[in-house]
């Protein structure tokens, strides 16, 4: 059991939704991205998704990248990622905490040191988007005999025939993603949601959580009413680009987990 299946038995035994929020570690510096990343379990965050900086991030919008590209010109670095969830796991020992990112990193590091490190630090899980069921050799069977989560995302592209293959050697939860496109293109639809939902839920035991699109209370609490919980990232990373004050981030994360628990 990770911490991330100890958090969704918890939820599940009280009746509540997860509320999952994505920051890019580094942006806009080490220093502002550990106070906020500090901050998230205080303002009612279940699960902590940490952006891996990259140089390609090829599935994320405009505001994720700038993110990234804010982050490498800081100086961000794997080492200093790890770093940073070392200094978080100095004050919290039980928030989950998710890295997400592409394989080139991680490969270039060299799995089994990569791994090993995660173990050290406290990551439980991994999303890595650029790596297919077809590649779970590389990373994805490693991870969990490690002892780590491999989270895969679903899409509405993901048809009956593909979804069991996706399903496979998932692990923690399932990320569903909502829309077609990049994040922070379009706006979450519970109505489009909930059906894509059920069919996942009728090949997996797993907790599905929904993100892409979702950006207001009012959303979160929608999207999270028909699944497991719900995920919010470039709403948040914009805050954090636009240099609002943390505590103003943070209200902001504090009302959309309001939201998500509200479902």
């Amino acid at each position: 059991m990770t911490r991330i299946d100890d958090t969704f038995a918890r939820l599940k035994a009280q009746g509540r939704k997860a509320f999952v929020s994505y920051i890019m570690a580094g942006d806009p510096d080490v220093a502002t991205s550990l106070a906020v990343m500090k901050g998230l379990p205080g303002a009612g965050v279940d699960i902590i998704e940490l952006g891996l900086p990259f140089t390609d991030p090829m599935a994320d919008g405009p505001t994720i990248q700038l993110a990234g590209q804010r982050a490498l010109e800081g100086g961000m670095t794997v080492d200093r990622t790890l770093q940073m969830v070392r200094d978080f796991r100095a004050g919290d020992a039980m928030t989950p905490i998710v890295l997400m990112g592409y394989y080139n990193p991680i490969y270039s590091r060299g799995v089994d040191r990569f791994l090993a490190e995660a173990n050290e630090v406290g990551i439980d899980g991994l999303i890595i988007v650029d790596l297919p069921p077809e590649e779970d050799e590389e990373l994805c069977i490693p991870a969990q005999k490690a002892g780590l989560n491999f989270i895969r995302l679903a899409t509405p592209t993901t048809d009956n025939k593909r979804l069991p293959k996706v399903l496979q050697n998932t692990s923690g939860f399932v990320y569903y993603v909502s829309i077609t496109g990049i994040t922070g293109a379009a706006a979450a639809e519970a109505s489009d949601v909930g059906p894509e939902v059920a069919r996942i839920k009728s090949q997996t035991d797993l907790p599905i959580i929904v993100g892409f699109g979702i950006n207001t209370p009012e959303a979160a609490q929608a999207i999270a009413s028909v699944a497991d919980g719900c995920v919010v990232g470039s709403a948040i990373v914009k805050l954090i680009g636009e240099g609002r004050p943390v505590s103003e981030v943070l209200s902001f994360v504090a009302g959309l987990a309001a939201g998500a628990h509200r479902a």
